[in-house]
């Protein structure tokens, strides 16, 4: 196999605001950290322990203008995109690194402002949860066997 894969899937709950930085040629640009949890329990105590992880979430453009809308801290989002790895020199003249995930796709999971608006039982223009009262898509009915003789191939 000779070719490459840099592809990122995170499902987390956002750990501040979307910071927006605009750009004179009317592109944007949002940035935002992600917390993922790992959950296990400590075999030799017996206690469950929590590690949380932070990643840095970069969207753009049309994206990052949504994501300003509706997303605040504390509301869970999927994200899926790439890493890119960032250096820069500090204030103090030291070379920094980062590591960002640059996203290509995200949905919403749960936002404040839906919850919201649900509890008030006002109208959202926020994009529905995953977790929405939609009756599931039929499964295609399987092919008869007198079907399978039907084909012109």
């Amino acid at each position: 196999m000779s070719g490459t894969l840099n592809k990122v899937m995170l499902i987390g709950h956002l750990g501040d605001e979307v910071k927006m930085h605009y750009f004179e040629g009317g592109g944007s640009i949002g940035r935002f950290p992600i917390a993922t949890n790992e959950t296990y329990t400590n075999k030799s105590t017996g206690e469950r322990v929590t590690n949380t992880d932070w990643h840095n979430i970069v969207v753009r453009n049309k994206a990052a203008e949504i994501c300003e809308k509706y997303l605040s801290k504390g509301d869970k989002v999927y994200v899926e995109g790439r890493l890119k790895n960032r250096q820069w020199q500090g204030e103090d003249g030291n070379t920094r690194y980062s590591t960002e995930v640059h996203v290509t796709e995200f949905t919403f999971l749960t936002t404040k402002k839906e919850a919201g608006a649900n509890d008030s039982s006002a109208a959202s223009n926020a994009p529905k949860a995953s977790n929405d009262n939609r009756t599931p898509a039929k499964a295609p009915a399987p092919l008869s066997q007198e079907a399978e003789d039907d084909l012109p191939f």
